[in-house]
């Protein structure tokens, strides 16, 4: 979710129902197992209020990466409606005041609620747009970016019949140079429906989730040095809108004309073993 953020697509895309675990790090036998497990809710929000609740939430800042240099507090852009989070992105139309083209909202869970390992779950649906950049991710408490890790969960750019889920770490961006194990995976989604994006993440993986199936395993492999998992801490939700970065222009220049544009959150829900 930052500007070092850059990798290349090397398996294809999948549906969302295949299992992708064909890759000798990863323990098939486990994975298998976290589809029988008992689980049980230990935290979610399901927008039942008219407003963010402030127990829970923070609205994310501006800030120099390309995934929040758009970011404003603008009411505007964020609203709750039968039970349903709307974070949007419009065109500015009072650039005298605050110089950015367009305008985003993103909420984070910061100092509010940080857990280590669980199932996560969240519904949501995204709105295609020219330079949209609708992201649900994880980020670790403790330390620096990217030494306290990400989860992305769900990133999708344009009009997109694909989403991406991706691991960033210190290993990933600045020691490994051969995507071993494989970090990121892109999968077909029907983009007009709603989805649920999420992870089993344990100790020893992170099984990342479309609609309760599993699409990509990053495992830990000890051998390869902490800077490979920093995954053994608390992390935090962020749910951002952006419009337009380094990434999603690469394909096309965003087009102002398409905003109003923004993602929905039915509800977000974690677990953990019971």
């Amino acid at each position: 979710m930052h500007n070092a953020f850059r990798w290349c697509l090397c398996a294809g895309v999948v549906t969302a129902v295949s299992c992708a675990v064909n890759d000798p790090y990863v323990n098939t036998q486990a994975t298998e197992s976290f589809r029988l497990s008992e689980w049980e809710l230990v935290w979610m929000d399901d927008f039942s209020r008219d407003e963010l609740d402030a127990t829970k939430w923070t609205r994310c800042e501006r800030g120099g990466a390309d995934w929040q240099n758009t970011k404003s507090d603008d009411p505007r852009l964020l609203k709750i409606e039968d039970g349903v989070l709307h974070l949007l992105g419009i065109v500015n139309d009072d650039t005298d005041s605050d110089p950015s083209p367009y305008l985003t909202a993103g909420i984070t869970g910061r100092g509010k609620f940080e857990f280590t390992y669980g199932k996560v779950r969240i519904r949501a649906r995204l709105q295609g747009a020219q330079g949209a950049w609708p992201a649900l991710w994880m980020l670790g408490a403790e330390g620096g970016w990217p030494g306290c890790g990400e989860i992305d969960l769900m990133e999708r750019l344009n009009f997109d019949n694909r989403v991406y889920q991706t691991v960033h770490s210190e290993y990933t961006l600045h020691i490994d140079k051969t995507n071993t194990p494989r970090r990121a995976k892109a999968t077909r989604i029907n983009p007009d429906d709603w989805n649920i994006y999420g992870c089993i993440w344990d100790a020893d993986q992170i099984v990342f989730t479309i609609n309760d199936e599993p699409t990509f395993t990053y495992p830990r492999v000890p051998e390869k040095g902490d800077e490979q998992w920093p995954f053994d801490r608390p992390f935090f939700f962020k749910f951002s809108m952006q419009i337009g970065g380094e990434w999603v222009n690469r394909f096309a220049p965003t087009n102002p004309d398409h905003y109003p544009a923004g993602m929905e959150v039915d509800w977000v829900r974690v677990y953990q073993r019971k």
